[in-house]
């Protein structure tokens, strides 16, 4: 780990970026957003963050990356493989991980592509309230040149509750790439709007 800590802070030293954390997670678990995902780099920034605060992490890469001969290197980051075919058997994997006693911060990028998009991928808001793990914000953002981890809070369940607090914190974020930036929303959002309208305030169908 100091070495690893080591790295990160030469890394910052020289890089034109400023890592400025104003929350670091001590609960030793935990789900950690990296957003606005625009890019390549922010896995470079997100690791450079983990490491100098000294927090354990793993992330989810697709399976076909931990082949050799570059698989032991994937592993060593903390990747953990993953079949992308199938979305909810990586979170009930991750649920069993941590309820099992494995502590780590599980880094996720929700966007779940580099280019822009409509909605986040909702897996992490799944796997932290079947698990009951705080979330924690990190961000990238160009106007400032600055990344860090900026909040974690407890979500309720409340799908659209949590992302309104999530949507709040990265309201002034614009990430690597502004261009390609997604605003945070999840598809299960709309589909609540969508039944929500369809019943009238008493319960009633609308027709």
């Amino acid at each position: 780990m100091r070495i690893r800590r080591a790295i990160a802070r030469l890394g910052w030293k020289i890089s034109p970026w400023t890592h400025r954390s104003t929350v670091v997670p001590t609960d030793g678990v935990g789900v950690l957003i990296g957003a606005p995902h625009t890019s390549n780099w922010d896995f470079i920034l997100m690791l450079g963050i983990a490491w100098d605060l000294g927090l354990k992490v793993k992330y989810l890469g697709k399976h076909t990356l931990f082949k050799p001969p570059f698989g032991f290197i994937m592993r060593w980051l903390g990747g953990i493989p993953v079949d992308r075919s199938n979305p909810a058997g990586i979170v009930t994997d991750i649920v069993e991980r941590v309820r099992s006693g494995q502590g780590f911060y599980l880094v996720v990028t929700p966007e779940g592509t580099r280019s822009s998009g409509t909605y986040w991928k909702s897996g992490f808001h799944r796997i932290a309230v079947e698990a009951g793990l705080p979330i924690t914000l990190g961000y990238v953002d160009r106007d400032t040149m600055t990344s860090g981890l900026g909040m974690t809070f407890v979500p309720t369940g409340d799908v659209r509750a949590d992302m309104d607090v999530v949507r709040a914190f990265y309201a002034d974020k614009s990430g690597f790439r502004p261009e390609l930036r997604t605003e945070p929303r999840l598809r299960e959002e709309d589909r609540a709007s969508g039944e929500d309208a369809a019943y009238g305030s008493d319960g009633s169908h609308q027709e």
